[in-house]
C-alpha cells in the first residue's frame, strides 16, 4: 500500500480573501479527487510580516520555517500567484528564495496566477515557469490562468476556467503518480510485497 500523496499549495496572493488562494485550492481539490492525498496551502499574505525582513532562513520563525519543509517535502506543488506588475508578486519570490535549491529536484509543480485580464497570461510560461526550472523541478505541461472575470465573490464560477483546470489535472495525471511511485517508502513497500 502506497501513502498518500503529500500535496502542498501554495498562493502569492497577499489578502483574504483571495483569487489565486481559490485558484490553488479547486487545484487541490481536483487533484484529491483522483489520488489520496494529504493536503496543505499555504498562503504568504499571513506569513508576509513574519519573513520580509528576513535575508537568511535562519533569521526566519519557526512558523515559516514549517510551510518551508512543507514544500521540500512535498511529493507535489501547486503554486497561485497574482500577477503584481507582469510578474509574481516580490513576496512570493522573496519566500521561494528560502527554499532550498535542490528540494524541488524532479518535483511535479502546477503552476497557476491570476490576474485582471488576460494580457498577463504569459506570467505563467514567461515567469513561473523559468522560477522553477532553476530548482529543476517537473512544471506541468498546461498552467492555468485566471482573470478576475472567472470569479464571483472569490469562488470560481467561468465553466471555461474550470474546464481549463480539469484539463490541467487530467494531463499532468500520469506524472503525480511518478513520486508516490519512485519515492523510497514506495521503493521499500515493492521490494517486500
Amino acid at each position: 500500500m502506497t501513502r498518500p500523496l503529500r500535496l502542498v499549495a501554495v498562493s502569492g496572493g497577499l489578502q483574504r480573501p483571495s483569487k489565486s488562494a481559490a485558484l490553488a485550492e479547486h487545484l487541490l481539490d481536483l487533484i484529491a479527487d483522483a489520488f489520496p492525498c494529504e493536503q496543505r496551502l499555504i498562503e504568504l499574505g499571513p506569513l508576509a510580516p513574519q519573513c520580509a525582513g528576513a535575508v537568511w532562513r535562519s533569521q526566519l520563525p519557526e512558523t515559516v520555517e514549517r510551510e518551508l519543509a512543507a514544500i521540500e517535502q512535498a511529493d507535489v506543488l501547486v503554486v497561485a500567484t497574482p500577477v503584481y506588475r507582469g510578474s509574481y508578486t516580490g513576496l512570493f519570490k522573496h519566500f521561494f528564495d528560502f527554499v532550498d535549491q535542490d528540494a524541488l529536484i524532479d518535483k511535479p509543480v502546477l503552476l497557476a496566477a491570476t490576474g485582471g485580464s488576460e494580457r498577463h497570461a504569459l506570467v505563467i510560461d514567461h515567469q513561473l515557469r523559468p522560477l522553477f526550472s532553476f530548482f529543476q523541478a517537473r512544471t506541468l505541461p498546461l498552467g492555468v490562468y485566471a482573470t478576475d472575470n472567472d470569479f464571483v465573490d472569490h469562488r470560481l464560477r467561468s465553466q471555461a476556467l474550470i474546464e481549463r483546470a480539469r484539463l490541467a489535472v487530467q494531463r499532468a495525471l500520469p506524472l503525480l503518480e511518478l513520486p508516490r511511485l519512485t519515492s523510497p517508502l514506495a521503493v521499500e513497500e515493492a521490494a517486500l510485497a
